[in-house]
């Protein structure tokens, strides 16, 4: 099933609501309704724009800003929280300055970096 427009959307909105009304858990034909229209309609309001899907970063420093401002921290208190100078922090976001392996654990440890990410893109 695709949704192509506002209008389709809205009246699949309508036909999820009834499903959730009525009760569609337990019953297989009603379950498998609910998924098909569920992702219909997730993949309209990604196509409308609705949820802007961003890209994964690929360099250290986009993901430590990412993580940044999923936490929504200051880069001020980014820096305290990984221990590091705000100014030594500053260079590592701009790529001026390669991360310690110091820093790499606390990545890890505190923003939940994953060591290969770090290990690949460092």
């Amino acid at each position: 099933m695709i949704i192509s427009d506002e209008v389709e959307c809205k009246a699949a909105l309508a036909q999820l609501d009834q499903l959730i009304a009525e009760g569609f858990e337990g019953i297989p034909e009603r379950e498998q309704q609910f998924d098909i229209l569920a992702k219909a309609i997730e993949g309209y309001q990604i196509r409308a724009g609705y949820f802007p899907v961003h890209p994964k970063p690929t360099t250290l420093p986009a993901m430590i800003e990412l993580k940044r401002q999923q936490r929504q921290l200051k880069q001020k208190d980014l820096a305290q929280l990984l221990e590091v100078p705000a100014g030594r922090l500053s260079q590592i976001l701009s790529g001026k300055r390669r991360v310690t392996m110091d820093l790499a654990k606390k990545l890890y440890e505190r923003l939940d970096i994953s060591p290969e990410f770090i290990l690949k893109t460092a």
